[in-house]
């Protein structure tokens, strides 16, 4: 008798977590594609702002008064941005941009190969990073799959699914004015900033290779070649010290995966190419 209650519990679960699924599941505009959200654009843009916001004044920014590569990092995502403007403008589709504001900062730190984007369109590339891009098509590369996380809410999912898990699927309004500091936890990591894991945020590996897929389609857009993709993450591939783990101990898939990915990807993406 105890073990059917138990079961009855379990499978009551099931079928509430099924019904929260369904209710909650929301369009990507990019893709088409169906995906949790118990987050608002809004809510986790505001939520974004504040963290970048802190992450800036405990970071050493490097001014493009005078720097060329930060110049370099302004006018990548200038016209990475551009591109996607045009997009969505094409697909008359420009309210899926509200809120964004983009920016584009360099920060100084050489011990760290990353990069990121937080919904909203702030985009900060590390210094550590630049000697494996090496060029500024490479970095388009990597600024473009960076954007393309922003744009596909792969942080949103993750953060609506740790909401189901830890905090039993409360809305963010809640969760915040009840358990603030969980609601933060939970943000940071569904968007790791400051990682150091590779140079890509912490997100599935099927994530990362659709953020590889549009990433190129951006750059290519840009009037970057993407064939530099590869090459660009043959260099990672080098850079790393010590033996990578097996991939399916990773988050991420192996750079063998990846290079091959990309591969694929390319003629798809050189339809968008212009020098």
């Amino acid at each position: 008798m105890k073990r059917s209650i138990q079961v009855y519990g379990i499978s009551s679960l099931m079928i509430l977590f099924g019904a929260l699924f369904v209710i909650s599941c929301a369009q990507n505009a990019l893709t088409g594609k169906s995906q949790l959200s118990l987050v608002s654009e809004q809510e986790i843009q505001a939520l974004s702002l504040t963290q970048y916001q802190d992450f800036l004044k405990t970071s050493t920014v490097i001014s493009p008064a005078k720097d060329a590569q930060a110049q370099m990092v302004q006018r990548v995502g200038k016209k990475i941005t551009a591109s996607v403007e045009k997009y969505f403008a094409e697909k008359n589709n420009k309210e899926f941009l509200k809120g964004y504001q983009w920016e584009y900062n360099l920060v100084k730190n050489d011990t760290t190969i990353n990069a990121w984007c937080m919904p909203g369109g702030k985009i900060v590339v590390y210094t550590g990073i630049l000697p494996v891009t090496k060029n500024e098509t490479a970095l388009a590369f990597v600024m473009g799959h960076e954007v393309s996380h922003a744009l596909l809410q792969h942080g949103n999912k993750r953060m609506s699914e740790s909401m189901i898990q830890e905090l039993g699927g409360t809305v963010l309004s809640a969760a915040i004015s009840s358990k603030p500091k969980e609601t933060q936890d939970l943000f940071m990591r569904a968007y790791g900033i400051g990682t150091s894991v590779g140079i890509m945020l912490p997100f599935s590996r099927e994530q990362e290779l659709e953020a590889d897929k549009f990433g190129l389609m951006w750059a290519a857009k840009s009037g970057y070649d993407p064939s530099e993709a590869s090459a660009f993450w043959e260099r990672m591939q080098k850079s790393k010290s010590g033996q990578a783990p097996p991939e399916f101990l990773s988050t991420h898939p192996s750079d063998a995966t990846r290079i091959q990915k990309i591969k694929e990807y390319l003629p798809e993406a050189l339809k968008y190419y212009k020098k």
